[in-house]
């Protein structure tokens, strides 16, 4: 359970650096800072996210879940402003574009990598 967490980490960093890579409107001072960030990203998602889920669950309904990548956004906004300096997004348009390309590549990396690897043992 623990190395699982570990790695869900360390794929969000890898994440996180391939968006400042691709975005020059969200920055990453460097990889220790991704992983800071990813960690800060995921205590976030487990204290912060199931909150702002209840509390705009209508709004999340009635846009059939897209709401959610706000939500993703808002902890993306939350993580920056913990980091300070080191961790950048230049406005709220970026972190939602952030968040939806963390969405897709989280959900590609676990279909493509992690799944297959689970399967094999």
């Amino acid at each position: 359970m623990l190395l699982r967490g570990i790695i869900s980490i360390l794929i969000n960093a890898l994440v996180l650096i391939v968006i400042a890579g691709y975005i020059d409107t969200f920055h990453l001072e460097s990889v220790s800072a991704a992983i800071i960030a990813s960690l800060i990203l995921s205590i976030l998602n487990v204290f912060v996210k199931p909150v702002l889920i209840l509390l705009t669950l209508p709004v999340t309904f009635l846009t059939l879940g897209l709401f959610l990548f706000v939500i993703n956004a808002i902890t993306l906004m939350i993580t920056q402003s913990v980091m300070g300096d080191s961790f950048n997004i230049d406005g709220f348009g970026t972190a939602l574009l952030a968040s939806v390309i963390m969405s897709l590549l989280n959900a590609l990396i676990q279909r493509v990598i992690v799944e297959p690897l689970q399967n094999r043992r």
